[in-house]
């Protein structure tokens, strides 16, 4: 039987939620985003839609603004086979159709339909704290949705602060109750269980009070003969009280009480023993209890199967293991939006704590790394870790554009600082500059060791070739070999380069190959990491912006991009960095 899929999902006035939509994908669908953004709150949204029972208490919480009278609403329209509705239904359900990612009521006269056939389910909270499970018609009437075409659905939700244990027991509706398929079991328990001498094993205190009970139920007429039985709580089943049991060390112990990533694991291994279904799966907080390489493992078993499923996590073990899943980022004003898989792709592996910051930040290469993070550092008055701000390597102009235009399309919360490479792709640029605004910087021109270096006075040029782990002697012999200078001295290196002194450095620092020199491409492009092609030489050039005094002519140009990081994460704005 084919999947159920949530072709789209509407959550209206539920918990947090004000007004929320969005069409998931088919496969694995992965939900990032900062603490209280809604993530966890989607998850119950789906949970409590196919809930496999009736079973569920309201509060005033589970309402916006716990406003009750205004009550709440989540709708789903769903693909489901139809071998399913017919199975499940006392009345004909009739379909929509599903025709540029919207439900529309069939067309009648065509040849054929016009999209794919869906339904719409809704369950909606009343002011009476009361829930009520609809399937809406396309002619706008309602039917009851029935446990039994909810339970057949099918729905496994892994919750981030439980004990995951009701699919490990004979729960109506869990995934141990599905795959034993015993629907006389709880009759036949019952009558066992009814028939056991439980008031045999009172003691004689015990004994004489139920006796004395009895005795007052006579008087007052009500039903008498009293006696003890096994007959399960209310709301839950005798069956409820059986569970899977596993053995350890010879001993049968029940599985709800080994470890969570062990009982997360047994719960969505029953699920894929259910032959006849793929239920919607559903996991808060993929990570919890799990090692890093179970993380990697479980996604991609998740990520292979052919249900859908809905998870958030804040692992980037998960994250770099999530490369065949749709990424969704959930921002603090409930957006939803997608992160194209394409053009994260690279990053995804290599930095997938970028998806999980609070802010982060896309800086062109590794010497803007150590460049901002040191900035930053000076900025915040600390590490920009504790504020939950990652700055991370986009890799190059090219892709770094293309990443910060999949983050600014995802709604991620992100900043960048970039080169101007000779006006590149320049309306690119300009779209991401208007989501990003001063979260975004860019030089006017150049790169950022152009900058500095035109900016550093003549005779400070010296200074600025100081700083290496072995002198300055290194660097000297990179613009030695440039000018085919024997000895690697700064006077004879600057008099033999005269007014081309600048230039000469910047080429070194960059590694450019001189005219006529392709053959030795190689040695030439090396020198660029023996000047501040690296994290650490980006945090050189930090610390000579300073010592060199030019920070009053940057000043300008990098405190808006400063404080606008301040204030993505709530600090108010400084006027200077200098102490």
């Amino acid at each position: 039987m084919p999947a159920p899929i949530i072709m789209r999902l509407t959550i209206e006035r539920f918990r947090g939620v004000a007004s929320f939509t969005w069409q998931p994908a088919k496969g694995s669908n992965v939900i990032l985003g900062g603490g209280d953004a809604g993530k966890t709150t989607i998850l119950d949204a789906i949970g409590l839609l196919l809930n496999p029972t009736n079973a569920v208490s309201l509060s005033d919480a589970d309402y916006f603004g716990r406003t009750v009278a205004d009550g709440f609403k989540i709708e789903a329209v769903m693909s489901l086979p139809p071998e399913l509705m017919a199975g499940q239904t006392h009345r004909p359900s009739w379909p929509w159709e599903w025709k540029n990612g919207n439900a529309v009521p069939p067309a009648l006269g065509d040849e054929g339909p016009a999209g794919d056939p869906v339904y719409i389910l809704r369950v909606s909270g009343t002011s009476d704290l009361e829930l009520l499970w609809e399937i809406v018609q396309p002619n706008g009437e309602t039917d009851f949705l029935s446990v039994g075409l909810r339970r057949a659905i099918g729905v496994i939700r892994l919750g981030g602060d439980d004990r995951n244990d009701r699919d490990l027991r004979l729960v109506q509706g869990s995934a141990l109750d599905r795959l034993l398929s015993d629907r006389s079991l709880r009759s036949r328990l019952g009558s066992k269980l009814a028939k056991s001498e439980v008031k045999d094993e009172l003691d004689p205190d015990a004994k004489k009070a139920l006796a004395e009970l009895d005795t007052a139920f006579k008087i007052k007429a009500l039903p008498d003969k009293l006696d003890l039985a096994v007959t399960g709580a209310q709301g839950v089943t005798i069956t409820a009280l059986i569970g899977l049991t596993a053995d350890k060390a010879g001993v049968q112990l029940p599985l709800a009480n080994w470890g969570s990533g062990t009982r997360r694991l047994a719960a969505l291994a029953i699920a894929e023993q259910t032959q006849d279904a793929l239920p919607i799966t559903i996991v808060d907080e993929v990570e919890r209890g799990l090692e890093p390489y179970r993380q990697r493992g479980l996604m991609q078993e998740l990520q292979d199967g052919a249900a859908q499923t809905f998870l958030t996590t804040h692992s980037a073990s998960v994250v770099s293991a999530a490369t065949n899943s749709s990424l969704w980022y959930l921002d603090h004003k409930g957006n939803i939006g997608p992160l194209d898989r394409k053009k994260i792709a690279d990053h995804q592996k290599k930095e997938p704590e970028t998806f999980l910051a609070r802010l982060s930040i896309i800086a062109e290469g590794a010497t803007e790394v150590g460049f901002v993070n040191a900035l930053l550092e000076k900025v915040l008055e600390g590490p920009p870790e504790q504020y939950g701000i990652r700055v991370s390597d986009g890799g190059g102009h090219e892709t770094a554009l293309g990443l910060l235009e999949a983050l600014s399309e995802g709604g991620l919360m992100f900043g960048g600082f970039a080169d101007d490479e000779s006006g590149k792709h320049p309306q690119r640029w300009r779209r991401v500059k208007d989501k990003l605004g001063p979260l975004l910087f860019r030089w006017d021109s150049g790169c950022l060791e152009v900058n500095l270096i035109r900016a550093v006075p003549a005779d400070r040029l010296e200074d600025l070739i100081q700083g290496t782990d072995d002198g300055p002697g290194s660097r000297l012999r990179t613009l030695a070999d440039r000018l085919g200078l024997a000895v690697k001295e700064f006077a004879t290196i600057k008099a033999s380069a005269g007014d081309s002194l600048v230039p000469l450095i910047i080429e070194a620092a960059l590694g450019q190959v001189p005219t006529g020199k392709d053959s030795e491409k190689k040695t030439y492009s090396s020198h660029a990491q023996t000047w501040f092609k690296t994290p650490a030489g980006g945090r050189e050039l930090a610390d000579k912006l300073f010592s060199l005094g030019l920070w009053p002519t940057f000043k300008p140009t990098l405190m808006p991009f400063l404080n606008a990081v301040r204030g993505a994460v709530g600090l108010p704005p400084r006027e200077d960095i200098m102490p």
